[in-house]
């Protein structure tokens, strides 16, 4: 399983707007800027999480945008299930459909991968990586 550019960058969004947690908004510019992604592109990154009720958005001249938890209470898993879906290795881990379910060897192989990836990302926070960034 590969994480796709937009989970990539909504992290690095994300970590942007964690770090400026305390200061307020901040500007998809300044972020852009920032992280040196397209402001194009943090546009179409931006809308999922704020309809998600992660991030707010302000209009007008001190507008921007702002996480609605503090980073401690944001996991990567969270971000990253909002920006690229299931992070299931495979589709038949979250559809038990399959006619072959109940003789697939392999499916318990899949199984303990996705639950070995969201043990990592949902126990790393955006706090955690503030802590990290600050610390290279």
């Amino acid at each position: 399983m590969k994480i796709s550019t937009k989970g990539r960058y909504g992290i690095r969004l994300m970590l942007s707007l964690a770090l400026h947690y305390e200061s307020g908004t901040m500007a998809l510019k300044t972020i852009a800027k920032e992280q040196d992604i397209s402001e194009k592109y943090l546009e179409q990154i931006i809308n999922p999480l704020t309809k998600s009720g992660l991030v707010k958005s302000f209009r007008g001249a001190q507008g921007g945008y702002i996480l609605t938890k503090h980073p401690n209470d944001i996991s990567i898993g969270e971000i990253l299930r909002i920006l690229e879906g299931s992070l299931s290795p495979v589709d038949c881990v979250d559809n038990p459909m399959c006619p072959n379910s109940d003789s697939c060897v392999s499916l318990s192989v899949w199984k303990k991968m996705k639950d070995a990836l969201d043990d990592v990302v949902d126990n790393i926070s955006l706090g955690d990586l503030i802590a990290e960034y600050k610390a290279k």
